[in-house]
């Protein structure tokens, strides 16, 4: 039986080597499932993979996505855990383009079937990244202050929905003026400029009130006006550089702020979790996700065939959301 994949057998620009690809599925033994994805978004690592620039090395020829989601369409003679049917997500990245993924039934984790696919799809790395730096830094108390750049990123907007959630306040710094109402209307406290200016808009908003604890996405001048606004003993957490400039943390936040800064690769978390803690965090973000308490917003929604549009459009600066490839669609 074979089914169609995305791979690269290079490393270069996405949209060039990029190729669709017919492949043999083998038959399964054991423990092993055989998923039938449905829906992929592309991620800003995914495009970093193929070209090479990725936090490990790019070893082609290799099978491209980092997360999606879909069913269980066949089982081992030995599986326990999942049955036919039921809607799955990958747990470790790599191999989610593709019409169907095979592997141990432990390499899956099941959701609510009543869950969105499209959504499900892009559960596991920006929700999860938003949940853990929430979560995993400090112990956080109703009407406690966030700080995040990138607000309108997916982990952004995860942050903003999470934090309303759990009764946190968040400020928020964007680049672009037309992102502050929609922020707001997504449950957003405050949305400032990014520049000089918005930084001291916030300042002025909080007063005395403390911010314990910021999320980083961007990097150079931008994670240091939310080191500037973070309070003595603040925890800065790094989980991304949009803006490819380094993070340099001028001497007096470190001497005389006692500022903590840390880096958050969900790739490599996911990689050290036991599948208890995989199931504390995923859980209750899959429940929102169900509930509608959780949405990650979607630009686009291409159909398999259509990759290079579909790469290009994810390249592109001001979307709405994530562009998504739809994996059921030859």
């Amino acid at each position: 039986m074979e089914s169609l994949c995305l791979k690269i057998d290079q490393i270069g620009t996405p949209a060039e080597v990029l190729q669709l690809s017919a492949r043999e599925l083998p038959s399964l033994s054991g423990h092993e499932v055989r998923v039938r994805m449905r829906y992929a978004p592309i991620n800003p690592a995914d495009l970093n993979i193929i070209e090479g620039n990725y936090g490990r090395p790019t070893q082609p020829p290799v099978v491209m996505g980092t997360e999606g989601a879909g069913e269980v369409e066949e089982i081992g003679p030995d599986v326990e855990s999942l049955s036919k049917g039921d809607l799955v997500i990958p747990l470790e990245g790599g191999g989610c383009w593709a019409q169907h993924m095979t592997a141990a039934e432990h390499h899956f984790a099941k959701l609510p079937e009543s869950l969105d696919r499209v959504q499900a799809s892009m559960l596991r790395i920006n929700p999860l990244t938003a949940w853990l730096i929430l979560k995993n830094y400090l112990r956080l108390e109703k009407g406690d202050v966030v700080a995040q750049n990138a607000a309108n990123s997916g982990v952004g907007r995860a942050i903003i929905q999470i934090a309303k959630r759990d009764g946190f306040h968040t400020i928020n710094f964007v680049r672009r003026p037309e992102l502050i109402d929609e922020l707001k209307s997504l449950g957003a406290d405050a949305v400032f400029l990014d520049n000089a200016e918005g930084l001291a808009e916030a300042r002025s908003l909080l007063k005395k009130m403390l911010v314990r604890l910021a999320a980083n996405a961007v990097g150079g001048e931008s994670a240091i006006r939310l080191m500037d606004l973070l309070s003595p003993e603040g925890k800065l957490v790094t989980y991304g550089a949009m803006s490819r400039q380094s993070l340099k943390a001028p001497n007096k936040f470190l001497i005389f702020k006692s500022l903590e800064l840390h880096g958050l690769w969900i790739s490599k978390w996911i990689e050290k979790a036991g599948s208890i803690e995989l199931y504390e965090a995923l859980s209750p973000l899959a429940e929102m996700m169900r509930n509608g308490d959780l949405t990650i917003a979607v630009d686009q929604i291409y159909p398999m065939s259509d990759f290079k549009m579909a790469v290009l459009r994810a390249q592109e600066s001001g979307r709405s959301g994530k562009v998504i490839l739809d994996l059921s669609v030859d």
